[in-house]
């Protein structure tokens, strides 16, 4: 793609409205210029023409995004069946297992959630889809790596920021490469207590009919209910099932 190819603008306007979030909700200019880098009067003019289009609201100091952001995400969904046709299945498996189950794809160096089904909330924060969480540290996250070539799962790791969440954490270059070839040998991945303390998770990946690894799917827990031994023993097998149940109707 050629650098002119490129409408800076619309770079510029998509970044502002990424940098509005659960913790960022509501931002003065100044507050949108230091969180994306933008000078101060381009992020008014981003934040007034966004306000304009019905995209944000202000309320003389405060921007907000509204509704409307949602259709942004709406015309994805439209527009692509992997969620649709997921739903059903971590549902059902929610059901069978009493957890919550997930499904994610990788976007930059994060998981990107697409679909949840959620019987109660194991992280202290929100995983409704369209959050995030970094890729080398979560089981969905490093089957989706695993399943790169290794060139480029090291050029996603070289531009992480790998961060020891807790004592668990693998954290270094060396030793997530190392987990990455596990992965991909067994073909499921297990992470106990590297993200938040007490919470364990396995998953696996979601092929398509050519064989491709297009997303992954993953079972959540308390560790205190369901260990990774025991998610390896009692979820794996059911995870498998809507793996080949999933793989056909995926063109």
């Amino acid at each position: 793609m050629r650098e002119g190819d490129i409408i800076n603008g619309l770079v510029k306007g998509l970044a502002v409205i990424e940098c509005f979030d659960e913790g960022h909700a509501s931002q003065s200019i100044t507050d949108v210029a230091n969180r994306t880098g933008l000078e101060r009067a381009t992020a008014r003019r981003c934040l007034l023409t966004l306000t304009s289009l019905g995209y944000a609201s202000y309320d003389g100091k405060f921007f907000r995004l509204t509704p409307r952001v949602l259709n942004l995400g709406h015309s994805y969904l439209a527009a692509t069946p992997l969620p649709r046709l997921i739903q059903p299945f971590l549902e059902e498996l929610s059901t069978a297992t009493g957890e919550s189950t997930s499904a994610a794809m990788l976007e930059g160096t994060d998981i990107l959630y697409i679909a949840r089904a959620s019987i109660r909330r194991v992280m202290s924060i929100n995983l409704a889809p369209g959050a995030r969480l970094p890729a080398y540290c979560t089981s969905m996250g490093r089957v989706l790596l695993s399943a790169l070539p290794s060139t480029k799962a090291k050029a996603v790791l070289d531009q992480s920021e790998l961060i020891a969440y807790t004592a668990r954490t693998k954290a270094d270059l060396p030793t997530i490469t190392t987990e990455l070839a596990v992965v991909a040998a067994q073909g499921f991945a297990v992470i106990d207590e590297e993200l938040e303390l007490g919470l364990c998770s396995i998953a696996v990946p979601i092929f398509n009919a050519q064989g491709q690894t297009v997303a992954a799917l993953n079972i959540g827990a308390q560790t205190a209910r369901a260990s990774t031994s025991h998610m390896i023993a009692n979820f794996l097998p059911l995870m498998r099932k809507v793996q080949a149940e999933v793989r056909p109707l995926l063109r």
